[in-house]
């Protein structure tokens, strides 16, 4: 199933790539959560991805010891590579990056899936030897446990002066508060996508995902970090603060749920088929997906929450043992110049970390500038949560019971 869905992924990109408009949510295409795995794999071959038998290399004492003494020196750029999800890069950046700083950039678009890429890449990186990529595009949880292993290299942040520029509340995060290991790369929210013919008016809270009157017409995800994290802020509680508990609590308030029949079914980014064919109402959502979704159909919205929403991020990062950490940092600067990070989020539509491009979006791309999904006003940002940070062993647990609910 798996490798049908990658050889229909590969056709998919050499199609689209040209034809495809510059408003493609590369989510839409493909799962961005460990979800995808437990649909395709099972529960096992998410574990075995997440490496719950790997050692840490460096305790994160060790990493930030180096971290303040990082230095990389100015060298030609070379060949180089860089890793990231397919559908999530407007090329013409590449090309303007290697005419300005000379060298190659090889960009894979190769990680189709957090877990899985960790899956590729884990043996390497528990041996301490490089894994032939410069930068990796890894989602919150994931940059975690990289972080909490020791799986990263420190950037030095002399080379990456446009840091600057990232936003205010992504300056710090819980695993990586100084974010010394971790740049932003595009942030999106989970939250409440609906047909307005199918509600019957406009829905503001997350309690409507469990109003009987959806009852069957309801899709919540298959990833615990997006669905749980959605119920306790429901419930009041802030995600970021959750334990494991409060987790596997939320999980059997949606496990109560299912028994119902609340929910038709549990998703990846499959809830576009369900939404766009009319078989629900409601769907916990990305907001990036929906973005397409309504401009194919008018009546399909996206509300942010009234209560909060998660918010994730998918992070700049440099694998332990880099090869060329000064092209990579170069690069990060690159990608942080508002004029370069405009037109990356023009391509492709989520929320971008980077501070002073919706003016320049005005001028060139007026529809994207106004839209609420890629620009959320600030009550919104005021209200967005990020995820819990859990231990390897339970994250392990709440995956599991997890799969109880969904039948992973």
């Amino acid at each position: 199933m798996r490798e049908d869905r990658a050889r229909a992924e590969r056709a998919l990109e050499e199609t689209l790539d040209a034809a495809l408009s510059a408003r493609s949510s590369r989510r839409a295409f493909l799962g961005r959560s460990a979800g995808a795995m437990l649909m395709a794999g099972g529960l096992g071959s998410v574990l075995s991805a997440c490496g719950i038998t790997g050692t840490a290399t460096k305790n994160v004492q060790a990493l930030q010891a180096e971290a303040a003494r990082v230095h990389h020196p100015k060298v030609p750029i070379g060949s180089w590579t860089f890793s990231n999800w397919p559908l999530y890069m407007d090329k013409s950046v590449l090309k303007a990056f290697d005419k300005k700083y000379g060298g190659k950039v090889k960009y894979v678009e190769e990680i189709n899936d957090n877990n899985e890429f960790f899956g590729k890449v884990r043996q390497q990186l528990t041996q301490g030897r490089d894994i032939g990529r410069d930068i990796v595009v890894l989602t919150d949880p994931m940059a975690a446990k990289w972080v909490r292993s020791g799986f990263v290299s420190p950037y030095d942040k002399k080379n990456v002066p446009n840091a600057k520029n990232l936003v205010p509340n992504l300056r710090s995060i819980g695993y990586d508060p100084k974010r010394q290991f971790t740049l932003p790369f595009q942030s999106g929210a989970v939250s409440l996508g609906y047909d307005i013919r199918a509600t019957g008016g406009e829905i503001r809270s997350i309690k409507e995902l469990f109003d009987p009157k959806h009852k069957g017409r309801v899709t919540m995800l298959t990833e615990p970090y997006d669905s749980a994290s959605t119920v306790l802020i429901m419930q009041g509680k802030d995600p970021a603060k959750a334990t494991l508990d409060d987790m596997l609590g939320a999980i059997d308030f949606i496990a109560e749920q299912n028994a119902k029949g609340q929910f038709r079914r549990f998703t990846g980014n499959d809830f576009t088929t369900d939404l766009t064919k009319g078989n629900v109402s409601i769907v916990l959502a990305y907001s990036g997906d929906m973005v397409q979704l309504q401009a194919d159909n008018p009546n399909l919205r996206f509300a942010y929450a009234e209560e909060g929403c998660i918010t994730f991020t998918d992070n700049l990062m440099l694998p332990a043992e880099v090869a060329h950490p000064y092209a990579a940092e170069t690069m990060f600067n690159f990608l942080y110049e508002p004029e370069n990070a405009a037109k990356l989020c023009a391509y492709i539509n989520y929320i971008s970390p980077v501070d002073g491009i919706r003016p320049i979006l005005e001028k060139s791309d007026p529809e994207i500038a106004e839209n609420e999904l890629i620009f959320p006003p600030d009550d919104v940002r005021k209200r967005l949560k990020l995820y819990p940070s859990l231990s390897t062993s339970e994250e392990q647990q709440m995956y599991e019971a997890m799969a109880k609910v969904t039948g992973g």
